[in-house]
């Protein structure tokens, strides 16, 4: 007797873990990543791109955040550029890109900004607004889109100060992990 318990308790200790590991497998299979079909077309196209002095580009670093900011299911790229090259006293430099067949095109290039970076679930002329840090007094600003770009420049406007806490997620966190372009 002792023994068909053990058995069975044996069994049903295996099936439980194969049916936990099928659960696992599953949610790993669905969880959104930035696989090599993102960040390939990515640095090609930044490298293309960067059109600084051979030694400010080998000191390129980024960051790259994927995100749907017109919720057409296509996934717009935020990149954060640092290096002496792209950084100064106001921030570093932060391009976000649109998909364009393989590659990318350049909706809007801003200098002088700062981690985080936010997308509201307020959106202007179809597309979400963005927040970063800006200013010499280091406040949240608010990123409108105008129907073509998002503001050049966060501390003038159309771009303003968050004046009340707005919806969103962060989408590139302070300590967002950067990566060598060359």
């Amino acid at each position: 007797m002792r023994r068909s318990c053990s058995v069975s308790v044996h069994h049903l200790i295996l099936g439980a873990l194969a049916t936990v590991s099928m659960l696992v497998l599953s949610c790993v299979a669905q969880r959104p990543t930035q696989g090599p079909s993102q960040t390939e077309p990515l640095s090609k196209f930044l490298r293309g791109y960067i059109t600084v002095p051979t030694q400010e580009k080998e000191t390129t670093r980024y960051s790259a955040a994927f995100v749907d900011l017109r919720d057409d299911g296509a996934q717009e790229a935020i990149v954060y550029l640092s290096s002496e090259g792209w950084c100064g006293t106001g921030g570093c430099t932060m391009l976000i890109l649109s998909p364009e067949g393989t590659s990318y095109r350049v909706v809007t290039r801003i200098p002088a900004v700062r981690l985080p970076i936010r997308m509201l679930t307020t959106k202007t002329n179809g597309w979400h607004d963005v927040t970063v840090v800006a200013g010499k007094r280091l406040y949240e600003a608010i990123l409108p889109f105008d129907g073509k770009k998002y503001p050049g420049n966060a501390s003038m406007p159309p771009a303003h100060p968050l004046s009340t806490k707005k919806a969103g997620k962060v989408v590139m966190s302070e300590t967002a992990e950067d990566k060598r372009l060359y």
